[in-house]
């Protein structure tokens, strides 16, 4: 399991982030205030119910969506414009694999934007693949892979760029309890061997357990010291927070 390296500068430092939509007249805060760091190394499970701001939070870290309020930086990384593709690698829940694409073309494309030669992006696609133990999917089209083998090459994608932070969003939501703790390795693992930091949202109690740091959203609002956990969680959560 990494351990945090507090003497390198942080992957992200978020302050005060709100994020709000409008629903007709309706103001709708996804995101209220929420402060946070990630140091590089750090394994995070993000914990909350369905609609909690998880997805959000995750989403503004990625610098896929940007908040309405507050300040976000990602000192080690640069600036928003630079961490996708490379930097930050992220699994979605819902399928995001091309479907005219193979699965080798599916996995090598992100490097292929990042204008990594061909040669060059097939090498580092056929390596991830190889860790997930998928080779013998290479040439096969996404219509032709099961759930878990889909998710397993989306992770894939994300490994091959070599990321500093990989973001997790619900990545077993969708898959069968074995499926689901087999992803959960993996992507433990590559962080592991790379020393990436990794933030993964959940509300299985049982994955969550396995992160060393653990953070709970409720209604917006982000916990992330062990005090305020305590008295925030209802009792079919059972999450260990550890200060930001």
């Amino acid at each position: 399991m990494n351990t945090p390296n507090t003497s390198e500068p942080l992957i992200i430092r978020a302050h005060m982030l709100r994020r709000e939509y409008q629903l007709g007249p309706t103001t709708v805060v996804a995101l209220a205030e929420a402060s946070c760091e990630v140091e590089p190394g750090a394994q995070i499970a993000l914990m909350g119910p369905s609609g909690s701001g998880k997805s959000t939070l995750l989403h503004i870290m990625a610098g896929i969506d940007r908040p309405t309020s507050g300040e976000i930086r990602w000192p080690a990384l640069g600036d928003i414009n630079s961490l996708r593709p490379g930097p930050v690698g992220v699994v979605f829940q819902a399928p995001s694999l091309l479907p005219p694409l193979t699965v080798i073309e599916n996995v090598a494309l992100p490097l292929l934007l990042q204008g990594i030669d061909e040669r060059s992006a097939t090498n580092a696609a056929l390596e991830a693949l190889s860790i997930l133990e998928l080779d013998d999917l290479s040439n096969k089209l996404p219509e032709e892979l099961s759930g878990g083998q889909s998710q397993r090459v989306a992770i894939a994608r994300v490994l091959a760029g070599g990321p500093s932070l990989i973001l997790a969003d619900e990545p077993t939501g969708q898959l069968d309890h074995d499926t689901g703790a087999h992803v959960i390795d993996v992507l433990l693992a590559a962080s592991d061997a790379s020393g990436a930091a990794l933030v993964i949202n959940t509300h299985d109690p049982a994955i969550a357990e396995r992160f060393a740091t653990r953070w709970i959203m409720r209604d917006g609002h982000l916990t992330v010291s062990e005090a305020d956990i305590t008295t925030t969680l209802t009792s079919d959560l059972t999450i260990v927070g550890t200060p930001c």
